[in-house]
């Protein structure tokens, strides 16, 4: 296939010990030691009273995410299409669902009920920001970076239009978390522009080819990656961190790869 290009204008991270794009930037590049806290997620301060009361972690992660990386390009969210991809969505949600489902009553909350659907968070952010273009949900298991990334560049290609891609997972209750143990919440955003651009940061390529895909050199850092499938987006943050040249592979679907070609904008 041909690659796929576009400019990357902003970016948002919010993780463990990651609490934004400037701090991550600096554990990537080594600058800065990285320290396993419990990710942080921020309140909703986006969202109407009624609204911010009803959102889970999920939701808080992609609303921190998304506008950080609009905030740091100076773009208005309001008027962006949206990829949102996931793992698996809200896990809490879910949990919550089938603990009611497991009592006599069997009565389900309806806020229950629509936070549980895979696009929640996407509802939440045109609430939040007055977005009104189009805004689709993607589930591709571990390769949900990936997916969501080929998504928002085949958009950008075919529309000629910036693009934010919002990858998110957080951690599941037990039981669901013995057999999908995602120890904690990942999110990463980034603005994707035509060309280069004045405003774009860095170029992105983006071919398939086969693996293995990339790993981190920190032990600890590649704990990280491997444990949460968005944080599969690491080797590529850690190039733009270093604001370096090069090619790195992240895990796509039946052991394929992405291969993301990263250039300064000229």
């Amino acid at each position: 296939m041909s690659a796929l290009e576009a400019g990357i204008a902003g970016i948002g991270v919010l993780g463990p010990g990651l609490p934004d794009w400037p701090a991550a930037a600096r554990v990537l590049t080594e600058g800065s030691p990285w320290e396993a806290a419990p990710t942080v997620l921020p309140p909703p301060l986006c969202l109407p009273s009624a609204e911010r009361r009803r959102t889970g972690a999920v939701v808080r992660l992609t609303l921190a995410v998304g506008l950080e990386a609009t905030g740091r390009a100076g773009v208005d969210p309001a008027g962006l299409p949206t990829v949102f991809t996931s793992s698996g969505g809200d896990g809490q949600t879910c949990h919550e669902i089938c603990e009611a489902l497991a009592t006599v009553e069997r009565q389900l909350s309806p806020i229950r009920f629509h936070n549980s659907v895979h696009n929640a968070p996407a509802g939440y952010w045109g609430i939040a920001t007055g977005a009104t273009a189009a805004a689709n949900s993607l589930c591709a298991y571990d390769a949900s970076f990936a997916a969501g990334l080929l998504e928002a560049l085949c958009q950008v290609a075919v529309e000629h239009t910036p693009v934010l891609l919002i990858a998110y997972d957080a951690s599941y209750p037990e039981p669901i978390r013995s057999v999908r143990p995602i120890p904690d919440a990942f999110g990463v955003a980034l603005l994707l522009v035509p060309g280069a651009g004045t405003r774009a940061v860095a170029r992105l390529g983006l071919t398939m080819c086969d693996g293995p895909a990339d790993r981190m050199t920190n032990p600890a850092l590649e704990r990280l990656r491997s444990s949460i499938p968005a944080a599969r987006s690491l080797p590529l943050l850690a190039l733009l961190a270093r604001a370096a040249e090069g090619r790195v592979l992240i895990d796509y679907l039946g052991g394929a790869c992405i291969a993301l070609e990263v250039s300064a904008c000229r």
